[in-house]
């Protein structure tokens, strides 16, 4: 949903926010307009109320972990992170970072990408949101939920395979690391700066409520 179907009807924030975020027409390739959020971080003031905007949403649903999707999302998510008292999870481009990682890919409109996720980084029963600075279809996002999602009926399995074997045999088998490394944080939210018309009228993404604060500008009369 958008904040200004959610109280923020009329909030001069967002009307800010919006003004403050550059077109850059046919980038990176014709056809697109480029919503550039470097202006918005410019901007002390709509930056500020960005991020204030996401904190006031987030203060009181007792968020344990907020997770940046590379690389805009790391612009947000580490102020949001500290305001709230969370931990602050980068979701990473490949090979990006050091150690041991799980991964999540996710389908594009040529090809696949992939995130990346330190093994570790979130524990279950976390409450976890996830930040990005624009949703279009929410291939990314999606992604980035699987990634930090509780998946119930594996640690339902996990936990029967606990009682039928011992400790020592499953650390062996590459079925429970697999699991074990997947069991993560529950997703209360993914929240985004900018969402495109693809996904205007959606309250959800996959399941999980989906939070954004402005519609894409549009130039006139754009060649």
């Amino acid at each position: 949903m958008f904040a200004a179907e959610n109280g923020l009807k009329g909030d001069p924030r967002l009307q800010a926010i919006s003004e403050a975020i550059r077109v850059i027409p046919h980038f990176p390739k014709t056809g697109i307009m480029f919503q550039d959020i470097t202006t918005l971080l410019l901007n002390h003031k709509a930056f500020k109320d960005t991020v204030d905007i996401f904190i006031d949403r987030f203060r009181d649903m007792d968020i344990s972990v907020v997770a940046g999707i590379e690389a805009r999302g790391f612009m947000f998510g580490p102020s949001i992170a500290l305001a709230i008292g969370a931990k602050f999870v980068p979701l990473r481009k490949p090979r990006k970072l050091p150690g041991e990682v799980i991964s999540e890919a996710y389908e594009l409109e040529y090809g696949t990408d992939c995130l990346e996720m330190h093994v570790g980084a979130v524990v279950p029963g976390e409450r976890a949101v996830i930040i990005d600075d624009l949703v279009a279809t929410g291939g990314t996002l999606s992604a980035a939920t699987r990634l930090l999602g509780i998946a119930s009926l594996l640690f339902t399995v996990i936990f029967l395979f606990y009682l039928f074997f011992s400790v020592a045999r499953l650390a062996q088998t590459d079925l429970l690391t697999d699991f074990l490394e997947r069991m993560g944080a529950e997703v209360v939210e993914c929240a985004c700066v900018i969402g495109l018309p693809e996904v205007k009228g959606q309250r959800r993404l996959n399941g999980k409520p989906l939070y954004i604060l402005v519609e894409p500008r549009e130039i006139e009369h754009c060649c």
